[in-house]
């Protein structure tokens, strides 16, 4: 099955995001989810078990909101912290290699905010995790995203969890494709 690796700093307060991973646990009751956040309040992450949980997985699923056109930064001290040297590259760091990573975002904005000259400029915001994983020889799935969730906008309580019941489907697809 899966691993997902939730980088929601308060997922409790969250419409899209808690929708996502409520419906992919409803549904798919073996999949490992780990909540990040929850598990490192204090940012101080276990490399151990992080690095145990890639292991155990081909698929990792980094499901977290687009924070001012980047990761939350609880989702970047992951990265940093889990994907060292001879474990994710380096002349013996090949334990990730042919696994595969799929980017899952919720976007606040709408979709007009990410379109410039007919260019969708979430790929180009996507490029660090792009890099990364090949570098450390997993292959990167097409990033799958919905626009237009944050509470601050006009969007509904109501339109938001469609939407994002709508991201979880795919999601779950997915999943089910390369598991």
């Amino acid at each position: 099955m899966a691993l997902i690796i939730l980088g929601h700093p308060n997922i409790e307060q969250s419409v899209a995001n808690k929708t996502i991973i409520e419906n992919v646990q409803t549904n798919m009751p073996d999949i490992e989810i780990r909540n990040i956040h929850q598990l490192y309040p204090d940012y101080q992450i276990n490399v151990q078990e992080e690095q145990a949980a890639l292991l155990r997985h081909n698929l990792i699923v980094l499901q977290y909101p687009m924070y001012w056109f980047n990761m939350p930064a609880i989702l970047k001290i992951w990265f940093d912290e889990v994907l060292t040297y001879q474990f994710a590259y380096g002349s013996n760091g090949d334990k990730l290699k042919n696994k595969k990573l799929l980017p899952s975002l919720t976007i606040g904005a709408n979709e007009e905010v990410y379109q410039q000259d007919g260019h969708n400029l979430i790929d180009d915001f996507l490029q660090p995790v792009k890099i990364s994983t090949i570098y450390t020889q997993m292959q990167y799935l097409s990033p799958i995203f919905i626009y237009g969730v944050s509470p601050v906008i006009e969007s509904s309580h109501d339109k938001i969890k469609a939407l994002a019941l709508k991201q979880s489907q795919r999601l779950q697809e997915i999943i089910k494709q390369h598991s």
